[in-house]
């Protein structure tokens, strides 16, 4: 399994980093081994910083067509992030630590890409820390959508059955500290939840 990861899919979360947003899909890989779906985050463990990043996660079937979705952590050491581009070395270290894939329960998705962003949909992302909703955007905002991330990945990309598509985040990002309390949710408008986990940084 393989865990694709599109960045500056939200035109504010690029801004709010200092970064262009890309005309087209931009990835990184993060193995199999980072993927954690359940327990403490473990932010004291890890000799560097830990960023919060909530983003929308598909699952793919052997059509490369979405089968699941859930909402996921993409993890991040922002300061080794930035010390290795500073340098123009690869992020590895900054985004392929232990549990930076953090997921939550999927549910079933078998109406297509494109209803992702349909507005009856409205699906929804929020992240929580001690009760204060830090991270809070419809996927409609996202203006590198899924559809053009598969539709590139598919292009040159080994994609199998059971890979993730970490879509990319909003605005909002931001360090996690030991005793933090966390609550991810997908959502759509009408309250009804997708998927959603609670967990505790230790």
């Amino acid at each position: 399994m393989a865990l694709w990861c599109t960045i500056r899919t939200f035109a504010k979360h690029a801004t709010e980093l200092g970064n262009e947003q890309p005309p087209s899909p931009v990835f990184f890989v993060k193995p199999e081994n980072c993927l954690q779906f359940s327990g403490n985050i473990d932010v004291t463990g890890h000799p560097g910083e830990v960023h919060h990043e909530v983003e929308l996660v598909v699952r793919l079937n052997h059509e490369g067509q979405p089968e699941a979705i859930a909402v996921g952590l993409d993890l991040t050491d922002r300061r080794t992030q930035g010390d290795l581009r500073s340098e123009q070395l690869p992020w590895t270290k900054g985004k392929c630590f232990r549990g930076s894939a953090y997921v939550g329960p999927f549910a079933p998705w078998h109406m297509g890409w494109d209803y992702l962003m349909d507005t009856y949909e409205a699906l929804h992302l929020e992240l929580w820390v001690n009760g204060e909703l830090v991270q809070n955007a419809p996927v409609l905002e996202m203006t590198i959508t899924p559809k053009m991330q598969i539709d590139d990945l598919l292009t040159w990309a080994p994609v199998r059955a059971g890979d993730l598509l970490f879509t990319g985040t909003p605005s909002g990002v931001a360090e996690l500290r030991p005793g933090d309390a966390v609550k991810a949710v997908l959502k759509k408008q009408d309250g009804i939840t997708v998927s959603q986990f609670s967990t505790k940084c230790v």
